[in-house]
């Protein structure tokens, strides 16, 4: 045991001493907090100037309409950074001469047939492709004002409108240990199971792969001979993978505070409003023709921290923070010691091309599944994707903000820690004599005839 203990001291010192360890500490932090920030910081840049759009309105044989006559003015509400010129009289032919010689951002069309027709049809002459903003602003500005124009012909009051347009809120209550409890933030939960497994995944796919490369390594410079004089070849495996998962969980804990200390420090200082989780799923809603108000993500904005620290407060943050620790030392554990057991069956990095498929599939598969289990954390696939051992690391993430049953929880942890037992048993096997056979082509028969070597 302490020799193990050695040969972990040795992995994680070096390793956490190279430049490239340190490089990585300090850019993957930069890059993660790029990632959330700069889409804010570009949309704020985008937006700063203000735009002008004129409007023009034209009867159904294209003759102007005036600005005081037209039954659009004002119909589109302005904003910080959108403004509308209403225009008087300007003649259709005469919009692409009035681009050119104007500072307009771009010129409006609304043909009055829109008001009679169910899909009607308005018509934005621009220089530059406008963002998603502002042409969702517009159809949904005009798309209301007939609506309620409809309703007005019908002899309704604007009170009777109102009252036409419903306001429903979905509240969902589950049952858990013998009571109906209410899901909040479930967007959140979403996007905290998708972060979650998603890190998993990478770091799994890159300090597995660092396992495979140093074994690969050592026993390429023929370092490997001296080592195994002094240590039995389980013994340097188990260090060697042992102080590699350090080496992650140092540079995730490392990751973490430095990505929150610098997305704090930018959005404190930099951006004029703060960033709220909800921002990019705005754009989706209106796409998906959805009332954006009456969404989860709205409740979020309007609470912000305090629903972060409700769930906090609540224990689920320090369950989800332990079940992710688990699922990431096994989960690297288990893929850990199948790649060790590739770099020791090969002589050089391009050998292993021909076992890493087998072994990456799962882990693959498992990221497609992930997706799936964000839109439904309780369908049955999902569910015994978060039992099978070589992707319950992943999927299982994407069910634990949303409490799923703690047997079924157990029963997956149970699987993946007894996986791991058996596959670092047979990995070991594979490890003791591969690691010092040099100069033959290693087959999956020839693997099995070493599975059956007795010890």
């Amino acid at each position: 045991m302490n020799k193990i203990s050695l040969i972990i001291k040795r992995e994680y010192i070096t390793r956490v001493r190279k430049r490239s360890f340190i490089i990585m500490t300090i850019i993957g932090p930069v890059l993660f907090a790029a990632f959330m920030i700069l889409p804010f910081w570009l949309t704020q840049l985008e937006d700063s100037g203000i735009k002008t759009i004129g409007v023009t309105e034209y009867s159904d044989d294209l003759r102007p309409v005036s600005a005081e006559s037209s039954e659009f003015k004002d119909v589109i509400p302005e904003n910080e950074n959108l403004k509308f010129d209403y225009l008087n009289t300007i003649e259709y032919d005469d919009i692409e001469n009035l681009i050119e010689h104007t500072d307009y951002y771009g010129i409006l069309v609304i043909h009055q047939n829109i008001l009679s027709q169910k899909n009607g049809e308005v018509e934005l002459f621009v220089k530059k492709q406008p963002s998603i903003g502002i042409e969702s602003h517009i159809t949904k500005s005009l798309e209301n004002f007939i609506y309620d124009k409809n309703l007005l012909s019908i002899n309704l009051s604007p009170e009777e409108i109102d009252a036409l347009k419903p306001n429903i809120k979905l509240k969902t209550n589950k049952y858990d240990k013998g009571e109906f409890k209410e899901q909040k933030l479930v967007d959140f939960k979403r996007g905290i199971g998708y972060a979650a497994g998603f890190l998993i995944y990478f770091f799994i796919f890159f300090f597995g792969a660092q396992v495979m490369r140093g074994v690969v390594e050592e026993k390429t410079n023929r370092i490997i001979e001296v080592i195994i004089t002094s240590v039995r070849p389980f013994q340097l495996m188990m260090g060697k993978i042992s102080g590699i998962a350090l080496v992650a969980l140092t540079q995730f804990i490392a990751w973490v505070i430095l990505t929150v200390g610098i997305y704090q420090f930018v959005q404190t200082n930099f951006l004029r409003n703060p960033v709220s989780p909800q921002t990019h799923e705005v754009v989706a809603n209106d796409l998906m023709n959805e009332t954006v108000e009456n969404s989860d993500n709205m409740t979020f904005a309007e609470n912000g921290l305090e629903n972060i620290f409700d769930l906090i407060h609540a224990g689920e943050y320090l369950y989800i923070l332990g079940i992710f620790l688990f699922y990431f030392i096994f989960g690297y554990l288990l893929y850990g010691a199948m790649f060790a057991a590739i770099g020791s069956a090969v002589d050089s990095e391009t050998d292993t091309q021909q076992f890493m498929l087998p072994v990456t599939i799962p882990l693959i598969l498992s990221l497609f599944v992930l997706i799936n289990a964000i839109t439904n954390p309780e369908g049955q696939l999902v569910f015994w994707f978060s039992l099978i051992p070589f992707t319950s690391p992943v999927v299982m993430m994407a069910r634990i903000p949303f409490n799923p049953p703690v047997s079924e929880v157990i029963l997956s942890m149970s699987i993946l820690v007894l996986t791991f037992l058996i596959i670092t048993w047979l990995a070991g096997k594979i490890y003791r004599i591969g690691i010092l056979m040099y100069g033959k082509k290693v087959t999956y028969r020839e693997l099995l005839k070493w599975l059956k070597y007795k010890d």
